[in-house]
């Protein structure tokens, strides 16, 4: 098999909905990415040599190199921002009921730990507006989103992959304006606020909306004209449906969400990707409303996300980025033939046409074996040929 295409142009043909040469494959995003010990487990499995990089420290998620790229012939490389220079934080060892802890306070005040003797993922540890009233979130030390050092080098590295390379260049995750207010307020009483206070939850969200406002207003300024994807998004959905009333999601949440997009594409061509887990057929309707482009990463194990009904029903109008096998029961614990058989039946519903990118439903988790990893991303190279 040969391929007629450089990488980017396969990438925006299939967001244009145009057939490709064959489909597009990701690797390497925070969405998209692999956890640390499969990484390794991985390396080892080829005989590939790396200074192994954690480019996610909440999720483990280790930076693949070239080399590993190369081999399952992925197609976007990505450019991420990072913290301001005025930002010191990092992660501190601390010690608590015996057991050796590492912690991380992000810039919003959220502490993420995780136990030295399971390093798999940190969990929050502490919300810093657990007990706010509404009139403490005016006066809560929220970071600046456009501060200009948080993009230092990203324009440099943009042009390098745009003048160098020949693949398609996408941000990192961002745009994070529901989640992130869980995370300072505490899931159970955020979810109690979504029907008890719901003036709160507004006036927090347009605090995280303020702060991704000015954060893109600031990134598409550097990479704006050479990006081709810009990635946000926010979890809505979970196994069986939305995490919380449709309802409230148009009335409060929405709302929010589709300014930040618009404004995003008033500042750049790029294709807007968003990241929500779980059943949203429910909502897909007012994420297209919203201006998204590309839905990821479509977990076609949730209910009612049968990969044929969702392109049949939003191929025309949705890039869907993902679903390519079924993470959690095929990928970690069938054999390699049953990963490739559900990859080849998870192609075959989405990629005709074009509007489709390849990748696993969210990040390879740690114990996924690494003939399944190779399995799945040489049964998508094969089977992925229009």
């Amino acid at each position: 098999m040969t391929t007629a295409m450089t990488s980017r142009q396969r990438v925006l043909m299939a967001l244009n909905h145009q057939v490709p040469d064959r489909i597009p494959i990701d690797l390497g995003g925070f969405q998209t990415g692999i956890h640390r010990k499969a990484y390794i487990d991985l390396l080892n499995h080829l005989g590939i040599e790396d200074d192994v990089t954690i480019m996610d420290p909440v999720q483990q998620l280790a930076r693949p190199c070239e080399e590993i790229l190369r081999r399952f012939h992925v197609d976007i490389r990505y450019v991420f921002a990072h913290g301001p220079a005025s930002f010191t934080g990092g992660i501190e060892q601390n010690t608590r009921d015996g057991r050796l802890w590492h912690d991380l306070a992000d810039e919003f005040g959220v502490v993420w730990s995780m136990p030295d003797d399971q390093p798999l993922y940190m969990d929050i540890s502490h919300h810093p507006l657990a007990g706010a009233t509404i009139d403490d979130i005016a006066d809560y030390p929220f970071p600046k989103g456009d501060d200009p050092t948080r993009f230092t080098g990203v324009r440099d590295e943009a042009l390098r992959l745009r003048n160098e390379t020949r693949y398609a260049i996408s941000t990192g995750i961002g745009g994070v304006v529901y989640e992130i207010c869980w995370y300072m307020r505490g899931l159970e009483r955020w979810y109690m606020d979504t029907v008890e206070n719901p003036d709160f939850c507004a006036t927090l969200l347009d605090r995280t909306l303020a702060f991704w406002m000015g954060y893109y207003t600031e990134f598409m300024k550097e990479i704006g004209d050479l990006v081709d994807v810009v990635m946000i998004g926010d979890d809505i959905g979970g196994q069986m449906g939305p995490l919380f009333s449709p309802d409230f999601y148009r009335r409060v949440v929405k709302p929010r969400q589709k300014t930040l997009v618009q404004h995003i594409k008033s500042l750049t061509n790029a294709r807007i990707w968003y990241h929500t887990c779980g059943s949203v057929v429910p909502l897909i309707g007012d994420l297209i409303d919203n201006g998204i482009d590309i839905l990821n990463p479509v977990q076609v194990s949730a209910a009612n996300m049968d990969p044929r009904d969702l392109k049949q029903r939003y191929g025309d109008r949705l890039t869907f980025w993902g679903g390519g096998i079924d993470t959690q029961h095929v990928l970690g614990f069938g054999t390699p033939e049953d990963v490739r058989k559900d990859v080849r039946k998870n192609v075959a519903a989405l990629k005709p046409g074009g509007g489709y990118v390849f990748n696993s439903v969210h990040n390879i988790q740690a114990g996924v074996p690494p003939e399944n990893i190779v399995a799945m991303f040489d049964a998508a190279y094969e089977h992925g040929f229009y």
